[in-house]
């Protein structure tokens, strides 16, 4: 995106958001971190939207053409390929994050592409690996887990796109390493579920085999893994031209391993909720906090958005040595996050019952679901980038800790509370959940760098520089 489309893009949401956020938000352009945390996020949120609109086009063919069996199972098929290219990826995906950064900062660009190199080198033998595990325990993992012997033979499809889709992430990370927020974005977002949608709706004219939604997107995985790879070859050397130092595996291993144990547990929070509350209610309970819970977590968007270049940065500033710049990145992107995420968030909270009655009259049951969920995310929104800020600055074990302390007690509150107060009980421990994961960041930078991430004088900026301007004109009276 150039900067008249940036610009463009910029006038149209001027013209489109209430005035108090439109001047939150765009207020303290003229310093260069916040110009940057503004154009890198604006780009990244314009990709996410069209890829989540492209994806939800994909999921409507498949729906119309298919119906919801097909659907359930290429949605068991996309979670088993992500679980396991989560495990395929070893952290290297986001330690790359960190090091391209450091290392560009210092044009040392020879030890970005050494990292890389390695990275690669080891995810490949360890992929494929994991891919023939996947294919020959995939009619286990069918019959005996989920009693259903008729997914094995997607789970073995599923087992051809590790590599490529362990390798695109790899890829992807690398870029927004460079801060190519542009070229990140579509590959992470957009490309798939376009080529998806482009190839299934192509595939209509020719056959509706019952296997197509599941071969277009193994084809999609490979097409954009291979425009991964050029976009980034594009961008390192073709061969070193520094002075033959290098990185030692080991060192790269120190931070990608407690980023993929925090990735995993991650992962796991986010199905220990939904998992005991269909133990202990019904379908239908399950299906209301499911909605209530993706609506709450609508405004995580803004968050993705804005993390997309302010993981870049922490690691540039911090490679530098430089606290103040972190400081004023990390206050500038909390107040993006804010601002962006306000209007969403205060009409979850003061109208819960009508936004999830937009789903059916029966999802109102879960208004107080969404209220607690809602608190959840404003501690969210208001702590902003703390995870990746611990992340990208070395302190990756000390998050990993966080990490296992959450899902230790989101285990212990759902365990508690779901079997008394059913997805009541499911919304409050996810709440007190994302709180702690982020509080819990929130003081540990304090006590690290010497700053909070909220900073009232940054995020209510605006409110001082008009009395100012105020105070000014009547002197001149």
């Amino acid at each position: 995106m150039n900067d008249q489309s940036d610009r463009r893009f910029s006038g149209i949401l001027r013209r489109v958001l209430p005035a108090p956020v439109r001047e939150k938000l765009f207020s303290g352009r003229e310093d260069a971190h916040g110009k940057e945390l503004v154009k890198g996020g604006l780009v990244s949120l314009l990709f996410k939207v069209f890829g989540m609109a492209f994806g939800y086009a994909f999921t409507m063919l498949i729906t119309r053409t298919y119906g919801a069996h097909t659907m359930g199972v290429f949605t068991l098929f996309i979670t088993v390929l992500n679980i396991v290219s989560i495990v395929g990826r070893l952290g290297f995906d986001t330690a790359l994050l960190k090091f391209v950064a450091e290392y560009s900062s210092r044009d040392r660009m020879d030890l970005a592409r050494d990292v890389y190199l390695k990275s690669f080198r080891t995810i490949i033998p360890f992929g494929i690996g994991l891919s023939l595990l996947l294919y020959f325990a995939s009619p286990h993992i069918a019959a005996r887990l989920f009693g259903k012997g008729y997914l094995g033979p997607y789970f073995q499809m599923a087992s051809f796109a590790v590599v490529p889709f362990s390798l695109l992430f790899l890829n992807a990370e690398s870029l927004r390493g460079l801060k190519k927020i542009k070229e990140y974005s579509f590959v992470q977002d957009m490309a798939i579920p376009l080529l998806a949608t482009t190839l299934l709706a192509f595939s209509f004219l020719f056959t509706k085999g019952l296997l197509m939604p599941f071969i277009v997107y193994l084809v999609s995985i490979f097409a954009a893994f291979a425009l991964s790879l050029f976009l980034w070859l594009r961008r390192i050397p073709a061969a070193p031209a520094g002075n033959g130092e290098r990185v030692e595996l080991k060192a790269v291993l120190k931070v990608s391993l407690p980023i993929l144990v925090s990735g995993s547990l991650y992962l796991f929070m986010g199905w220990v909720d939904k998992i005991i509350l269909g133990i202990y209610a019904s379908e239908s309970d399950v299906g209301i906090y499911n909605i209530a819970l993706k609506v709450s977590t609508l405004t995580s968007l803004s968050l993705l958005a804005v993390n997309s270049i302010a993981a870049p940065k922490f690691a540039q500033c911090h490679g530098s040595g430089d606290t103040e710049g972190l400081r004023t990145i990390a206050q500038q992107s909390t107040k993006l996050i804010f601002w962006s995420s306000a209007p969403v968030l205060a009409l979850f909270f003061f109208f819960p019952s009508f936004t999830l009655g937009l789903f059916g009259m029966e999802f109102r049951a879960g208004a107080a679901a969404l209220l607690m969920l809602t608190v959840g995310q404003f501690i969210n929104a208001l702590t902003g980038s703390v995870g990746y800020l611990l992340q990208m600055t070395g302190r990756q074990r000390v998050f990993q800790n966080v990490m296992l302390f959450t899902v230790i007690t989101n285990l212990a509150l759902n365990l508690t509370l779901v079997p008394r107060y059913g997805m009541n009980g499911a919304a409050f421990a996810t709440m007190c959940s994302v709180i702690l994961l982020n509080m819990i960041p929130f003081f540990l930078i304090r006590s690290h760098y010497g700053f909070f991430t909220f900073s009232p004088a940054v995020v209510f900026k605006v409110a001082g520089q008009r009395r100012g301007r105020g105070q000014g004109r009547e002197k001149e009276q």
